[in-house]
């Protein structure tokens, strides 16, 4: 089924980047987007899956717009960010 999950802390392509890949990892994800400029992912998943995609983008620095952003996770997204530059 087609997800969207609004996310925080989302600058630009090298972010789009990380979180591509790193979504891409879990199985079960498939067709995974990253809209930089609305701040959206859209990705291909199941609801149980969906719980694993949403814990990987908090690792990441990019948390689910209404859940916490805390400045680790904020530190997390500029270094998500610089990694995803350099990973293209």
């Amino acid at each position: 089924m087609k997800q969207e999950i609004y996310i925080e802390n989302l600058k630009c392509g090298g972010c789009a980047n990380t979180i591509i890949n790193g979504l891409n990892s879990i199985k079960g994800t498939e067709k995974v987007n990253v809209d930089v400029e609305n701040s959206l992912v859209t990705l291909t998943s199941n609801e149980a899956t969906l719980i694993l995609v949403k814990e990987k983008l908090s690792k990441l620095g990019y948390p689910e717009v209404g859940d916490k952003n805390t400045v680790l996770h904020k530190a997390k997204s500029f270094v998500s960010c610089a990694v995803g530059k350099v990973n293209k």
